[in-house]
């Protein structure tokens, strides 16, 4: 299996790898605890990774900071702060980049809501998906051409 990033051509395949990811996703769902997901327990969880991303930005960011909709936006954050083009910590979005499309903000609100869904399981499930976007259920769901991974 190779790991496949986006400045490479997708593979022929990519259709079928991402649903396979998606649904086995969905499988792993059925194994934790109910009241773990869409609770006040994971809902706890959004609002203390909210407040680390908040910390976060606040401490690196060096662009202006505004809000979207759910989303702060931290723009100007130092490349080390985050993983490619930016990362969704609860409702806080930290970008290096000045701007970015709409469709990327819609992709950053759909792990929002994955981050209420999951609370701080949401890391732990992120990592063990994997860094590949085109095998990680999360990126899946939040639209792999909105958030730039492939073009459609």
């Amino acid at each position: 299996m190779r790991l496949w990033f986006p400045r490479d051509a997708p593979p022929a395949d990519w259709h079928e790898i991402a649903e396979l990811r998606a649904e086995h996703g969905r499988e792993l769902d059925r194994h934790i605890p109910p009241f773990l997901l869409d609770s006040p327990v994971s809902r706890t969880g959004c609002w203390i990774a909210t407040a680390f991303g908040f910390a976060w930005g606040t401490l690196w960011s060096i662009g202006r900071v505004e809000r979207s909709g759910e989303l702060f936006v931290f723009r100007g954050m130092p490349r080390f702060t985050h993983a490619r083009g930016g990362v969704c910590v609860g409702r806080c979005f930290l970008t290096h980049r000045a701007s970015e499309p709409a469709r990327v903000r819609d992709h950053e609100r759909v792990h929002l809501r994955q981050w209420r869904r999951y609370g701080l399981l949401m890391p732990v499930l992120y990592l063990l998906a994997g860094r590949d976007p085109l095998r990680n259920r999360f990126e899946i769901d939040a639209g792999l051409a909105d958030g730039g991974y492939i073009t459609e």
